[in-house]
């Protein structure tokens, strides 16, 4: 068995059969509404659509799932059938002791076995899977639920934060590629170190997750509206964990970091790339105007004139997405590679694999330590968060090293100051769906290791910048009380 995706554009662009064209394959899929994503199951050696498989598939389109979702239920239910298949049993056939096996393998005997917060959304979708049988009347009755209906396991967050020292490090010595003592290192063969240090500087002055501040566009920043911007708010949704809306502020010393990578690197990069995009015209989102007022974008797509409210574009959209400069055809994206695009997810990870790489290589007893994992994007989201909620936290009453009387202050907050409680300010900053989440990290603002000057100067930007979390601080009580207002 083999399992696809549809994908309405490479349909319409390549299929060629005397039997259908790709443009009427394209119009059928638009008619039927089904997404690009739908898992299509076929036989091995007739290349015969599979059922119940493929129906359950067209199922899963009328869910209004995002593409990655359904790739990924496409895969969960191909490997069971793969499975069963392997034990010489159809898909339809499975009985509780082949489910339990099949648990078994995907979670003790498989090469990277998976832990239980995977497993539990795959045994969850299997579930689904089988329900939808029996509700089609394809079974009588279904194997045994392989999830217990509403036991949760809790697990804490791993909060994974830098000291300043750290950050620096990484920042400077393992994407930037200087030397530990900030001297150029003329052995270092890496790619865009501005960008990547840019790239670095944005997360932690903002505390955006990767995947929003990845896909920024340049709009967003103020970069183009025909002046300088030293700071921007603007709103991340569609690209937001859970599309759930909230305001992003970047603060100076953020957008002054961008500058080396925006006057250096980016130009040549886009020069370079230009040909190249201006061959795939026809698959690209080519923006003719941009309304920064209204935070609108003009443009053709698919032949068609579209126009989009950029906070409701996703990170697809987004990747897609030109303009026409003197140069030629360039990514509308804040951060590019050399294709020309903005990087995936593949890329970024190898980015920062190889600064990792080169902090060991390097460390020496000048160095900050490092930890026995090497660092993820996130936990600068992590050190965004707990720096912000100390700051807050003296701001409002000071500083108390009795983390008993700490954890009274916040029922406090609580009570009677809800409106501008650090707790729910950072909640409401990090877009976390539940305040619960953020109290977690209560934990570490009691740690020493980790305190911090009262400006907190020099994280983001050079040292000496006068930008602070002050600055981010005083803007997030600005926020909160223009909520109230």
């Amino acid at each position: 068995m083999q399992v696809f995706f549809v994908n309405a554009k490479l349909a319409k662009r390549h299929m060629d059969s005397p039997v259908i064209s790709g443009e009427e394959v394209g119009r059928l899929l638009d008619d039927r509404a089904i997404a690009d994503g739908t898992p299509v199951y076929l036989d091995d050696e007739t290349m015969m659509p599979i059922e119940p498989l493929c129906s359950w598939g067209r199922s899963l389109s009328d869910g209004e799932l995002a593409e990655g979702t359904l790739k990924d239920y496409g895969r969960i239910i191909a490997r069971v059938a793969d499975f069963q298949e392997q034990r010489g049993r159809g898909v339809l056939s499975a009985t509780e002791s082949d489910l339990q096996a099949y648990k078994k393998v995907r979670t003790q005997l498989q090469t990277r076995p998976v832990g239980d917060v995977t497993w539990g959304k795959e045994a969850q979708l299997i579930d689904q899977f089988y329900e939808h049988l029996v509700e089609r009347s394809v079974l009588q009755k279904r194997p045994r639920r392989m999830v217990v209906r509403g036991r949760r396991i809790e697990q804490k967050m791993d909060i994974r934060h830098l000291s300043f020292g750290q950050y620096r490090y990484f920042r400077d010595v393992g994407l930037g590629g200087q030397l530990p003592d900030s001297s150029v290192n003329r052995s270092f063969r890496g790619s865009a170190p501005h960008r990547n240090r840019a790239a670095s500087d944005l997360a932690l002055g903002t505390g955006m997750r990767w995947r929003e501040w990845a896909t920024v566009l340049l709009p967003e920043l103020g970069i183009g509206v025909g002046h300088r911007v030293d700071e921007v708010t603007f709103t991340v949704q569609a690209c937001a964990k859970y599309g759930k809306a909230r305001t992003i502020y970047v603060p100076q010393d953020s957008m002054a970091s961008l500058d080396p990578y925006l006057l250096i690197e980016r130009p040549q990069q886009a020069a370079m790339s230009a040909r190249n995009l201006g061959k795939r015209y026809r698959d690209l989102f080519v923006v003719s105007r941009i309304d920064h007022d209204s935070g609108l974008v003009h443009g053709m797509l698919d032949g068609i004139r579209r126009e989009f409210v950029m906070s409701a574009m996703d990170a697809g959209l987004r990747r897609i997405t030109v303009h026409e400069t003197e140069v030629g055809l360039e990514a509308l994206a804040v951060f590019i590679c050399r294709g020309g695009l903005m990087p995936g997810a593949d890329s970024w990870k190898r980015y920062r694999h190889a600064a990792w790489r080169r902090m060991v290589a390097l460390q020496d007893d000048s160095t900050p330590p490092l930890p026995r994992r090497r660092w993820r994007w996130h936990d600068l989201r992590h050190t965004y968060a707990l720096q912000l909620l100390s700051y807050l936290e003296r701001q409002m009453d000071g500083d108390e090293p009795d983390a008993v009387a700490r954890r009274r202050r916040h029922r406090s907050y609580l009570a009677s100051h809800t409106r501008l409680n650090p707790l729910l300010i950072v909640s409401r900053r990090l877009g976390h769906q539940s305040p619960a989440t953020t109290y977690e990290y209560l934990e570490y603002t009691d740690d020493l290791l980790y305190d911090f000057d009262e400006a907190f100067r020099g994280w983001v930007g050079e040292v000496g910048s006068e930008a602070t979390y002050a600055q981010i601080a005083a803007h997030a009580f600005d926020l909160e009380k223009g909520r109230s207002a």
